[in-house]
């Protein structure tokens, strides 16, 4: 049970207005706003669950649909040349694919590869959709052993048209994210 949720979005453009009367972080863009958001909002709200909400590509779901994200990715981070494998930190024990986040019932099931660039190689890699934030989110969650839920409204399919797609699919994303929020109250 969530007593004292706090949402956490990297845009306004993404809530398009309609979580303003929530407890809601915007984090900015990227892995280190989102660290630095996150771990700012921790020590000031002392949530009880973390809810991620916001946009992501994918090459795997179709556009305007919703998906439960319980896997992460940091699909920048690449040491192989020091003998790890790809996507793994160095001198770091997490796990190369963090597996930490709320399941939720009706909604597909998805591995977000979290980067610091807008993702348009449409490529199907390790993961099924991309984002730039979720991982430092869920990471942190994980470490801090705070309850975390991601969903990612999918507004375009990462590929040359992502950066038009992205904003026309925002009204659409905000309300379906808006619905399934209310929906838990």
């Amino acid at each position: 049970m969530m007593n004292k949720p706090l949402i956490v979005m990297a845009l306004r453009e993404e809530s398009q207005g309609l979580f303003e009367q929530e407890n809601v972080v915007y984090t900015g863009v990227g892995k280190v706003n989102a660290a630095y958001a996150l771990t700012k909002a921790l020590h000031e709200h002392q949530p009880d669950h973390v809810i991620n909400l916001g946009s992501a590509g994918s090459g795997t779901f179709p556009t305007s649909t919703l998906v439960n994200c319980t896997k992460f990715i940091q699909r920048d981070m690449d040491a192989t040349p020091f003998g790890l494998k790809l996507w793994q930190t160095p001198s770091d024990d997490a796990p190369v694919v963090l597996e930490y986040g709320t399941r939720v019932p009706d909604l597909p099931e998805g591995i977000c590869g979290t980067g610091d660039s807008f993702d348009v190689s449409g490529k199907k890699a390790d993961y099924t959709l991309v984002d730039m934030e979720a991982y430092a989110l869920a990471k942190i969650c994980w470490r801090e052993k705070i309850p975390f839920t991601c969903l990612k409204f999918i507004s375009d399919g990462a590929d040359d048209n992502a950066h038009e797609d992205w904003g026309e699919s925002l009204k659409e994303g905000s309300k379906l994210m808006f619905n399934w929020w209310q929906a838990q109250r």
